[in-house]
């Protein structure tokens, strides 16, 4: 028995013809004498008309069908399905496999708890929008090889047993059965290897590749992902952002028919921070930050006045026409909402008719009021919320806060796709718990030209030959231009704490290599988790992968992570023990 089509392949176009079907009862309906059963394949699903004399069937049975495609009759018609005008009438139903009934329903958009559909995850992916996700991860894998074939790029593999470099997230760690006490690192980029490849003359180089970060996780956060890792020599950046506006472009057409406006908008990271409040700014709606620190820096409120003062700086929003929609216990939940980004707290003011409702305006002066007013361009029914502290605490809290509103007040269209490259990033940032600068991407990345001279001086001030792919305020990709020079990149290691012979034990290889003719290059790397979720509307990347993670970093079909056997600890000279270090932590 051979099959001769796919389920969801069939038209009126096969009327007359005689199919060989397989796959999954979704639905069976026994109408006495006669029963319809909705088959389901990867394609999508047909219905069946069965005699009497078929096999018992029951839900996620696989059966085979043989029969003729006919018309339905219009009062029968499916207008829910694609193959709703059609239907098989089988002469010939085999079952191939039976099944038990399953824990939950195999439907479109199942309700039950991820955590059950996560242990049976090979029946979660029997459900059609999960096989879709699946279906348009694997097209834009296919779109992006295409297109950087056609662009002169090479798909080169790179090690997944590598040398630990910790300098950002965890290293998950493999221990060396040979080299006893040595542990191999996952990889957590394929940074080092595609900068070797460029010195080895390789030119255009990408992968799509698995990277592993050892970190807590989240909705859009998995402990393995898969990039799309890109890499070029004897570039600048506008290249670079050339080729990849085009396989943007590529993507959006072949994925969604969508035809996106290149050149994409750009914006610096100072800008976005200023405007938004985040370097990943969702630009699909306005409602931006005003600066309000000219107009209350000698203001009476002490907390206005006191935060520019110390260095800070007072930021509103104008939430637009909300005073109707902004109970006082909302606003009182959106001053518990901003703590949650270490603002002490959220003041408010709201416009009405005659008279402004707010717990702070007896302590501001009428020109400050009005100053209020027209920097935020406030009309009757308008909500402005305030936040005062040091810049990072106001951006941090106030673009969050920016993104709440919207979601509470429905200003945001998701039918829209807004790009933006975000550029000119600081090199650097301070970290204030290790009392040193960290660096902003990766350690890699080139300072612009013009600000080397300020790295020892005011590394504050350096920015980034770095830039950023933003989509609907989400972080797409990221990349940047490379230090290709050894000097520049001992400077930069010294910057961030590194002594030189640190340096050269970690990095001593790419070190090395720089010294034997390294081109000018740069590249970036793509989340294609975080795509795939984005143009499937999905809500969690973990509905993009086949066999994800969940929030403890367990796999939990599989049950993975495990313990294992003694033998296999004692070859790889390793002993394992609980918490409190008093039990051998394994398998006998």
């Amino acid at each position: 028995m051979k099959r001769t089509m796919m389920c969801g392949e069939l038209t009126k176009a096969q009327v007359g013809q005689r199919v060989t079907l397989m796959g999954w009862v979704a639905k069976q309906r026994d109408l006495g004498g006669i029963s319809f059963v909705d088959l389901r394949d990867r394609s999508g699903i047909i219905q069946i008309v069965c005699n009497d004399d078929a096999p018992r069937m029951g839900r996620e049975y696989v059966i085979s069908v043989e029969g003729e495609v006919r018309e339905r009759s219009a009062d029968t018609v499916n207008s829910g399905i694609a193959t709703g005008e059609i239907e098989v009438k089988a002469d010939k139903v085999s079952v191939l496999a039976q099944s038990e009934t399953p824990p939950f329903e195999i439907e479109e958009d199942s309700e039950t708890n991820e955590q059950v559909r996560l242990k049976y995850r090979y029946l979660d992916l029997r459900r059609p929008n999960m096989q879709r996700n699946l279906v348009t991860r694997h097209k834009i894998a296919k779109i992006v090889r295409d297109y950087l074939d056609g662009h002169g790029f090479l798909e080169i593999e790179t090690p997944m047993l590598t040398k630990s470099t910790p300098e950002g997230a965890r290293d998950y760690l493999v221990p060396s059965r040979v080299h006893a006490g040595a542990f191999y690192a996952l990889p957590q980029s394929p940074q080092l290897y595609k900068q070797i490849c460029m010195i080895s003359g390789i030119d255009r180089y990408f992968q799509i590749v698995r990277c592993f970060r050892d970190e807590d996780l989240r909705a859009d956060r998995q402990p393995e992902f898969t990039q799309i890792d890109v890499e070029m020599s004897f570039v600048d950046i506008e290249d670079i952002i050339e080729v990849n506006e085009g396989l943007i472009s590529e993507i959006m057409s072949g994925i969604l028919g969508i035809n996106i406006k290149l050149p994409l908008a750009r914006m610096s990271y100072a800008e976005a921070m200023e405007r938004f409040g985040s370097d990943k700014p969702d630009t699909r709606f306005g409602m931006e930050l005003t600066n309000l620190s000219e107009v209350v820096k000698s203001s009476e409120f002490k907390v206005f006045s006191g935060a520019i003062e110390s260095g800070g700086s007072v930021r509103a929003i104008n939430a637009k026409g909300a005073a109707s929609k902004l109970s006082r216990r909302d606003l009182d939940g959106l001053v518990e909402f901003v703590k949650i980004y270490r603002a002490k707290g959220l003041a408010w003011i709201v416009v009405e008719q005659d008279e402004l409702k707010s717990p702070i305006t007896k302590f501001l002066s009428k020109a400050e009021i009005d100053g209020i007013l027209s920097q935020t361009k406030a009309e009757v029914g308008d909500v402005i919320l305030f936040v005062a502290d040091s810049d990072d605490i106001v951006f941090d809290s106030m673009g969050n806060l920016r993104l709440e509103l919207a979601r509470r007040l429905d200003l945001i269209d998701d039918s829209k796709f807004e790009f933006l490259w975000v550029t000119d990033f600081p090199l650097l940032e301070y970290d204030s718990d290790e009392k040193r600068y960290t660096a902003k991407h990766h350690p890699f990345t080139a300072p612009m030209d013009e600000d080397i001279p300020l790295m020892e001086s005011a590394p504050e001030k350096v920015r980034a030959k770095a830039y950023d792919i933003i989509l609907n305020g989400n972080e797409i990709g990221g990349g940047s231009l490379r230090i290709h020079d050894t000097a520049l990149q001992e400077r930069m290691f010294k910057l961030l704490g590194f002594s030189e012979k640190e340096a050269w034990e970690r990095f001593g290889f790419l070190l090395e290599a720089f010294k034997y003719g390294t081109p000018p290059h740069g590249g970036i790397a793509y989340g294609l988790d975080r795509v795939v979720m984005l143009l499937t509307k999905s809500e969690s990347i973990r509905e993009v992968i086949a066999f994800p993670k969940v929030q403890t970093a367990a796999e939990l079909m599989s049950g993975a992570p495990d313990f294992v056997d003694k033998k296999q600890l004692k070859e790889l000279h390793i002993k394992c023990t609980d918490a409190e270090g008093t039990r051998e932590n394994s398998r006998d």
